[in-house]
């Protein structure tokens, strides 16, 4: 059994383990969340390009797609982090 990242923060906002073989109901839901969630920021990343590249975009839209983009990279690291962990790789600090 292997202690995983799980693709949420607990009600706290701290991250959240579960001791795991990789097989058991959690952690099936854990795959399919990282997954939705990087499909999210995918779809975030392709709309925002055209926003930002907008001539008469306004202060407001940036922000908006600055806390979205924002909010996506929280996850995706959060989903590379815990992969690398199950990997054997430990991040930078």
């Amino acid at each position: 059994m292997t202690a995983r990242l799980l693709p949420w923060a607990g009600s706290d906002g701290k991250p959240g383990y579960l001791s795991t073989d990789g097989r058991g109901y959690v952690a099936r839901v854990a795959d399919r969340m990282e997954a939705v969630q990087l499909g999210m920021a995918a779809q975030v990343v392709a709309c925002s390009r055209p926003l930002i590249a907008a001539p008469a975009v306004t202060v407001a839209e940036l922000r908006f797609t600055a806390v979205r983009l924002s909010e996506c990279l929280v996850d995706v690291m959060r989903v590379a982090e815990s992969r690398g962990g199950r990997l054997g790789v430990r991040p930078p600090r």
